[in-house]
């Protein structure tokens, strides 16, 4: 693709980047790719390349699953998974044990993010928790298997993901695809696999006819969809939720799509005819265009002018088209191009929550590290700060997802209204200089040691800031934000003081009478850099 430029001098180009390679560069991808890079993880990937950084990124850790932790958990043991674990006989018991599991299976994905290596694994699979925003249901296996579903395909065939999730017992039971039957036809899935899904509307041209699909072709594919239940809910004895296609509920009656499928009739098929229909969805290139819009508007800039439409986005979807609908081309092709690195994309989008919370986490190197019952308590309250400033990772609040993914004009802003923004800075001035999250007499608060330990050269107060600026903000930090940072690190004394306290730290391991003052300065010093603009971007 040539070169392109708009007016203002942004490039459109998707030809890869050649341009510097720098701290600045890799911690740009790192922060749309991580919820949160440390300062060691830049340098990796400044020295491993661009090419190598993204190879390495889009490489996809185990799944992994979730483990009893709560009381009210009497069937699986303490510390063992409940996936396969059957539910007690007795309504109200089966009710506690749910509820112990959902903490769990939060609890898990807090954990997840928490410890995430340099991978785009749970930044992609957050994406597809908005894209299918399916919410938990009665029987937290099926929640789980879903959350498996979506980290078995996040990286995978986009088409293949489509079939697997429409007959997943978690979207029958929200979209009511398990009530959906020949009797007693249910158009919410067949309505939102086109809409929210797969193509789009787009405007619309007539009475129920939209750009890309008509309301006959709603009604046509609630009838394709019939026929499947749900078995093993809270069950005593069945170990997992299983979708099951029943023959007689399903309509065997030939049904043809409309002109904007080309009229294509789909015959019965018995248990595969969903998979016809989404063939013949995934026929229309606006599929592609689709799906790498909202990709866009995560990874890289809500602002989809007419010019990255024409430009950007369509190549994406060529990429996406050429290769079958895989996933992982198309960002690897997104994360190595011009138009990423362009200057005007860093610091475009504002952080969600979840983004906001680890990014002081993560890059700070802060786990919990206690005892399982401990640190899951700690991930939960994590899940439901995120949850108070709108972002219940296991909860989108509509079909949609998350408004501030998908809401014109505001999109990103909406995580910064009046009373997030106040949540937001509580919650951090809670995690740094108040002592962080209190549970069986131990806090999970902000590792400022360990941070301060791993940048540049901590014995020099203006390197340690400008570390800290690094690794926290996407664009530059003004010299006057700086040197009242600096201020706070050194308590407005000469940086030589500074220098000296740090050696004393390291000169005493494990006396709190050296390491107290530090971790204060440096508490301090990260307090203010979370109340500033330039943080809550990325």
């Amino acid at each position: 693709m040539p070169d392109q430029e708009l007016g203002n001098g942004v490039s459109l180009s998707m030809a890869p980047y050649t341009g510097p390679w720098t701290k600045v560069e890799a911690g740009h991808l790192l922060r749309r790719t991580m919820f949160g890079p440390t300062n060691q993880q830049m340098l990796d990937a400044v020295s491993n390349g661009m090419a190598a950084t993204v190879t390495s990124l889009l490489q996809l850790p185990a799944i992994g699953q979730p483990v009893a932790f709560h009381p009210d958990e009497t069937i699986a043991t303490f510390g063992s998974t409940w996936v396969n674990s059957v539910y007690p006989s007795d309504v109200t018991q089966a009710g506690l044990v749910d509820n112990a599991r959902l903490f769990s299976l939060a609890a898990w994905l807090m954990e997840r993010i928490n410890s995430e290596q340099a991978t785009i694994a749970e930044k992609i699979c957050l994406f597809w928790q908005n894209h299918f925003a399916a919410s938990t249901n009665i029987d937290t296996r099926a929640a789980y298997e879903y959350h498996a579903l979506i980290r078995t395909h996040a990286l995978g065939n986009f088409r293949q993901f489509v079939k697997d999730i429409t007959i997943d017992p978690n979207m029958l039971l929200f979209l009511n695809g398990a009530t959906n039957t020949l009797y007693s036809p249910n158009e919410n899935y067949a309505r939102e696999l086109l809409e929210l899904y797969t193509i789009g509307k787009g405007p619309q041209i007539g009475p129920g006819d939209y750009t890309n699909y008509k309301e006959e072709d709603v009604a046509a594919a609630a009838k394709i969809l019939t026929g499947y239940l749900v078995d093993g809910l809270r069950s005593d004895t069945l170990t997992n939720v299983a979708a099951n296609f029943t023959p007689i509920l399903h309509d065997t009656s030939t049904k043809t799509l409309s002109s904007h499928f080309g009229n294509a009739v789909i015959p019965d098929n018995g248990a595969n005819e969903y998979e016809d229909l989404i063939d013949v969805i995934f026929q229309q290139d606006e599929v592609a265009r689709f799906i790498c819009r909202k990709l866009y508007r995560y990874f890289v800039n809500y602002d989809l002018t007419a010019a990255v439409e024409s430009t950007v986005i369509d190549e994406m979807a060529n990429t996406m088209i050429a290769n079958n609908y895989d996933v992982l081309p198309v960002l690897s092709e997104l994360f190595q191009s011009e138009h990423f690195y362009d200057v005007s994309i860093r610091g475009a989008l504002i952080k969600g929550p979840l983004d906001m919370l680890y990014s002081m986490l993560n890059t700070t190197q802060s786990t919990p590290g206690f005892d399982l019952a401990t640190d899951s308590e700690m991930q939960l309250s994590v899940y439901w700060f995120a949850d108070t400033m709108g972002q219940g990772y296991a909860a989108p609040p509509s079909v949609a997802g998350w408004p501030a993914y998908y809401q014109e004009p505001s999109f990103s802003k909406l995580w910064v209204n009046a009373t997030h923004i106040k949540t937001r800075f509580d919650v951090s001035a809670f995690m740094t200089i108040y002592g962080g999250i209190p549970v069986n007499g131990n806090n999970w608060e902000i590792d400022a040691l360990t941070f301060v330990d791993g940048l540049s050269d901590p014995y020099d107060a203006p390197t340690v800031i400008d570390d800290i600026c690094d690794v926290f903000t996407p664009k530059d930090v003004d010299a006057l934000q700086k040197l009242i940072l600096k201020s706070i690190l050194t308590n407005s004394l000469p940086d030589f003081e500074w220098t000296l306290e740090y050696t004393d730290y390291i000169n005493n391991p494990g006396d709190p009478t050296y390491s107290d003052p530090v971790k204060q300065r440096v508490n301090l010093v990260l307090a203010r850099l979370f109340q500033m603009p330039e943080f809550h971007t990325m």
